[in-house]
């Protein structure tokens, strides 16, 4: 799939929020499930499904692809390697990093999937079932 420059831009704007929440979220230490992080999150999510890039079989920001990038830019990636490579325990900031990354994931996951089911459930009243 070709990406438009808008698109590539949206991505890339997306991803440097969404990392810039993590980094807040984690240096004070707070939750992201929790205003204002979660609505700050969600109208982020809300972009990125209107241009429809979130979608998990070729969207650049589903869940997968969004962890993936902001653990590279993070380092994470390659401090996973070497603790696997070394047999250690990665550090405790890196494990901080992943655990924010993995409540952001959930959260995105979850959205998605409302997302997608939203008129199985919110149909027209007087249709008939």
């Amino acid at each position: 799939m070709t990406l438009s420059v808008s698109e590539q831009a949206l991505i890339a704007t997306t991803l440097d929020e969404l990392e810039k929440l993590t980094r807040h979220a984690q240096s004070e230490n707070v939750p992201l499930e929790i205003e204002p992080q979660r609505g700050k999150l969600f109208a982020l999510f809300v972009k990125a499904e209107a241009a429809g890039l979130v979608d998990e079989e070729t969207g650049s920001l589903s869940a997968d692809e969004i962890c993936r990038q902001l653990a590279v830019r993070a380092g994470l990636t390659e401090a996973a390697r070497l603790s696997t490579a070394q047999q250690a325990k990665l550090p405790p900031e890196h494990l901080a990093r992943m655990r924010v990354l993995w409540s952001l994931m959930r959260m995105w996951m979850e959205w998605t999937y409302a997302w997608r089911r939203w008129s199985e459930f919110h149909t027209d009243a007087s249709a008939p079932a």
